[in-house]
């Protein structure tokens, strides 16, 4: 069958097609992507408001489309932490509901770190062991570490790159003083929750997803993503120490020209750094693998569970 993964996030709306059924690996068929922002477009109450509004109605409507060309059997539409958090989370809900028909599921934070730590699961498989998974997204740091497929410890941090960059680092570079506060703020946050992941022994594997994590491995020497999903990929915890200063010293329009960096995504590499860099710092990671899923596969994935297989699904 033919899916849409419809993903609301702080920084992109991103609508996945797959082929896929019960046992088989997700076959990536089409992506839409438009650059939103959301994190960014919320006023000083938190709400979303009626610009944000309208075009994210628009973005949906066109992701709506492209799903219907692309012949898209059913669309699983969901929202992340800037809905999530958006004090007129309801009014963008009934109005995305009233003029495109889609209902968005909005996702905790928990279940956000859940489906990733499926998806890094099943990416990696059983002889990973015990997996910690970091996963650093425009509104929120989620954190899943576990033997199995269901995480045995999950956390939702505030600590998105996006928003950490709206809230925090206003100037083109950044003031240095501004950058020393965020990088207190993002490890007094992280540090609070350490503890819990701690008592449950050291990680056999560790893996990073999202778009940050694969930036910040670029620049540091990792392969660029035209030689494929299958190559290894790794973050190295020294390697990127010396890179935070170097960005923390650039323009947006600097990054933007590193290798592997999006244009849009080039303001928000600096706060990503940070919290990359303070994670692993914090939970004594030397190293870390990409993961090439994330998300929107474990909301593929975790549907494909859920439907029926063999003769349950002819009878």
């Amino acid at each position: 069958m033919r899916l849409g993964v419809l993903d609301v996030g702080s920084n992109t709306v991103h609508l996945l097609v797959v082929d896929a059924h019960p046992g088989a690996r997700p076959l990536p068929a089409h992506s839409h992507k438009a650059d939103l922002r959301l994190a960014e477009l919320l006023d000083a109450e938190g709400a979303i408001g009626p610009l944000g509004m309208e075009r994210l109605v628009a973005t949906v409507a066109g992701a709506v489309q492209a799903a219907e060309d692309k012949g898209c059997e059913d669309v699983l539409a969901f929202a992340t932490s800037a809905v999530r958090e958006a004090t007129d989370a309801d009014r963008v809900l009934a109005r995305v509901k009233e003029e495109t028909g889609v209902v968005l599921t909005v996702l905790s934070g928990v279940e956000e770190a859940r489906l990733t730590f499926l998806a890094a699961r099943r990416w990696f498989g059983w002889s990973a062991g015990k997996l910690l998974l970091l996963d650093i997204g425009g509104g929120s740091l989620e954190i899943g570490y576990g033997m199995d497929e269901e995480p045995d410890a999950v956390a939702s941090l505030p600590l998105g790159a996006g928003r950490l960059t709206a809230g925090w680092l206003q100037g083109d570079p950044p003031d240095p003083t501004a950058v020393r506060e965020l990088r207190r703020h993002i490890r007094t946050g992280i540090a609070r929750t350490v503890g819990d992941f701690a008592r449950l022994g050291p990680p056999d594997h560790v893996v990073g997803t999202s778009k940050t994590f694969k930036q910040l491995a670029r620049i540091t020497g990792a392969a660029r993503s035209a030689e494929g999903l299958y190559v290894q990929r790794v973050l190295n915890r020294e390697a990127l120490r010396e890179w935070v200063p170097k960005l923390s010293s650039m323009s947006a329009e600097e990054r933007g020209s590193l290798p592997g960096v999006a244009e849009g995504r080039a303001g928000q590499l600096l706060a990503g750094a940070l919290v990359a860099e303070a994670a692993m710092d914090l939970f004594g990671v030397e190293e870390l693998e990409i993961c090439p899923w994330a998300l929107r596969e474990g909301v593929i994935l975790r549907r494909l569970d859920h439907l029926p297989t063999g003769e349950d699904a002819v009878t």
